[in-house]
């Protein structure tokens, strides 16, 4: 029922052209700074240091919600750029990722493939991962495709499958990469979406598992103690090395639970959102899962 009242709510809010302009004229306000790196390149790069201070890693993901132009599209690239060669001057323990569609993907997918080209070459030279975010199954083809065309060069990128889409079992068997295992934020249509939490759960762990077994590294995104669990029990049980696989955790959420996996010898690597669209980040993410209101403001009790 929540969802029903609250996430159009903030899918408006984060359309309103007045609020946008205005967030990005004030900052990031007290809460938003849990919850997002910086909407500076500087400001990313001090909480990027913070994390690594006690352990934790980072994949700084570059915003980019309302792209025109070819131009608006390089001007993603151009900020993602500067952000790993920040990350690379300061010897942080940092990887970057992006959607396609803030690299031009709607306008033309060749827009895409020549900015992440020019972001994976800049990457490359500093042995640093990119991942390729997903999107919503109507785009989800598109992106595929265009990441099978950046593998055939580039071996530092990766890219995230959800496992709330019927199709993700054949693109994991079809693309046996480096994969970000997420339950998925996107609904839709029940035929190509997956609505049952119990099934997505045990889809989510069917892909992560599966991954694992075929050799491929493993990015494990989830906040569930029940998915992480598993996981631990999955890895010791076959004998994968904690260097095949990773845990990824939002930027605010459980940072406690962050520092005991740290603490326990596993890589735990945390999901900072970057730039001047912050604002509609967060109202997305809220209008996506509601039930995160809730899990925001125990978080920010738990700091």
């Amino acid at each position: 029922m929540i969802e029903k009242i609250t996430g159009p709510v903030f899918e408006y809010l984060a359309e309103d052209e007045r609020l946008i302009q205005v967030a990005r004229k004030v900052g990031l306000p007290l809460g938003g700074t849990f919850f997002v790196g910086g909407q500076r390149t500087e400001e990313t790069i001090d909480t990027v240091r913070t994390f690594n201070e006690d352990g934790r890693a980072v994949t700084v993901d570059c915003l980019g919600e309302f792209i025109e132009s070819e131009r608006d599209a390089a001007a993603i690239a151009d900020e993602c750029i500067k952000v790993i060669h920040r990350i690379s001057e300061e010897g942080l323990n940092a990887q970057v990722s992006l959607k396609l569609t803030s690299v031009g993907l709607r306008l033309d997918p060749r827009i895409a493939v020549t900015q992440m080209t020019r972001i994976l070459e800049t990457a490359e030279q500093f042995g640093m991962r990119v991942t390729v975010n997903m999107e919503e199954e109507a785009v989800c083809e598109t992106i595929i495709q265009v990441f099978e065309q950046l593998r055939q060069r580039f071996a530092n990128v990766g890219i995230a499958l959800q496992a709330n889409l019927y199709r993700t079992r054949f693109d994991l068997e079809r693309l046996q990469s480096t994969v970000r295992v997420v339950k998925g934020a996107y609904t839709g249509p029940e035929d190509i979406y997956i609505e049952r939490k119990e099934t997505v759960d045990a889809t989510y762990l069917q892909l992560v598992k599966h991954n694992l077994l075929q050799g491929c590294y493993t990015q494990v995104a989830t906040h569930d103690e029940d998915m992480i669990q598993e996981i631990i029990r999955f890895v010791h049980q076959q004998g994968i090395g904690f260097d095949q696989f990773e845990f990824q955790m939002l930027q605010g959420m459980r940072p406690n639970r962050q520092k005991e996996l740290v603490d326990e010898g596993y890589r735990v690597v945390i999901y900072v959102p970057h730039g001047v669209d912050w604002y509609t980040y967060l109202m997305k993410r809220l209008a996506e899962r509601p039930a995160n209101i809730v899990f925001t403001a125990i978080s920010i009790l738990r700091l």
